[in-house]
């Protein structure tokens, strides 16, 4: 296996995610991953994965199966010195499949340590756009 490369920036390693995803392998995306026994993926079917071992085989099994395309655009950014928060909307590509599936709205978690960022949660779920602009429509009352 790849040393990992050391990331200056959570932008650097999200733009890695995003290529390695495309890449189809799952030992270079764990790469990408903090090397912890709390890091989590979710992935769109609500199934929640903790550590690095059912996340490396997860996304074996979706990459045995499926190659991807991703186009990810930024929602929000927030960065601190050692933690930084990405939310970002997703379309998949599967296989030869021009049809677009999502989106998806995603969560990644970033993590600095001595190796630079890592990726720490990515959670990923199914945009219900229709129900989002309904709420927006509501009036809200605080109490």
């Amino acid at each position: 296996m790849s040393k990992p490369t050391r990331y200056a920036s959570p932008e650097d390693l999200e733009q890695a995610f995003y290529e390695t995803l495309g890449r189809g392998d799952a030992d270079l995306l764990m790469l990408l991953w903090a090397e912890d026994e709390e890091t989590l993926c979710v992935h769109p079917t609500g199934v929640r994965l903790a550590g690095l071992a059912p996340i490396r085989e997860s996304w074996r099994g979706i990459f045995a199966n499926a190659r991807l395309r991703v186009e990810a655009d930024t929602v929000a950014r927030w960065q601190g010195s050692v933690l930084a928060i990405h939310h970002l909307t997703e379309i998949l590509y599967v296989g030869d499949d021009p049809n677009p599936h999502g989106p998806l709205h995603v969560t990644h978690v970033y993590g600095r340590g001595a190796d630079g960022w890592r990726l720490v949660s990515r959670h990923a779920s199914a945009a219900d756009d229709g129900h989002q602009a309904m709420a927006e429509a509501s009036p809200h009352t605080l109490h």
